[in-house]
């Protein structure tokens, strides 16, 4: 049996080392600058309080890097965003960037299957005086969106929809989404990128949810690049954010 030379050694370790951070920039310290400089100095004292939070519960890698919530309360700006959802709410940070972003008649409906990870971050959420443009709906999103789209009045009347949840089925939201999203208004699904593993080799040492889910990832990223009622952007923020804007 041949032995790997050190070289060969050294070229399988780096193959396979899996990114686990939330920046899928090469150098850590790069990543650390952007929030150093631009970043934590600009970060609203709410939105600096929930992430603190979050930091403690055992499912903090759910949570939206602090990057991806500058960008997206700087997106709802530029587009005057009013009428938003979010699928995908864990204990709020993305929620309370787009509350913070809305104006004080804007509205938000964000759903979730767990209720108690929401109401981890409602008191920073109430603290901010945003929790009225919200509407918490617990459970499946499927029913809810199902629902709104057998509505034609729903039809075209959201400015933004944010997805973060079960990536097996984002596909099936986007069937539906696309629908509610206005002509011009935008759809951002996160986790595109998914861990850096959508260019993982077939033998990467991944763990078990990553792996379960990239070819998932891998489908919807196929799907939306021929979408012919989008215009899409893949961007390498957080964990990859790809934006799709309906352009019929």
């Amino acid at each position: 049996m041949a032995t790997k030379t050190t070289q060969e050694q050294q070229s399988e370790a780096g193959r396979h080392q899996e990114v686990g951070h939330k920046s899928l920039l090469q150098s850590d310290a790069l990543y650390q600058y952007i929030l150093e400089t631009s970043v934590y100095p600009r970060e609203p004292e709410p939105m600096k309080e929930l992430r603190e939070l979050t930091a403690k519960h055992p499912w903090n890698l759910m949570t939206t890097s602090a990057d991806e919530g500058q960008f997206l309360t700087m997106l709802l700006k530029l587009i005057n965003a009013k009428n938003t959802m979010e699928i995908g709410v864990y204990t709020g940070y993305s929620l309370l960037a787009t509350a913070l972003a809305l104006p004080d008649d804007g509205k938000i409906l964000a759903m979730d299957i767990n209720r108690e990870n929401y109401e981890l971050g409602l008191p920073v959420i109430q603290k901010a005086g945003v929790a009225h443009k919200i509407e918490f709906k617990e459970g499946p999103a499927m029913p809810v969106l199902d629902k709104l789209v057998e509505d034609e009045k729903n039809h075209g009347s959201y400015d933004f929809i944010f997805v973060d949840a079960d990536k097996d089925n984002y596909l099936n939201y986007h069937k539906r989404l696309i629908e509610l999203v206005k002509v011009g208004g935008l759809i951002g699904y996160d986790n595109t990128l998914w861990n850096g593993s959508v260019v993982a080799p077939p033998d990467a040492p991944l763990r078990k949810y990553v792996r379960y889910y990239r070819d998932f990832v891998l489908e919807l990223n196929k799907a939306l690049a021929v979408d012919p009622r989008i215009e899409i952007c893949m961007l390498p923020v957080g964990d990859g954010i790809t934006l799709c804007r309906r352009v019929k």
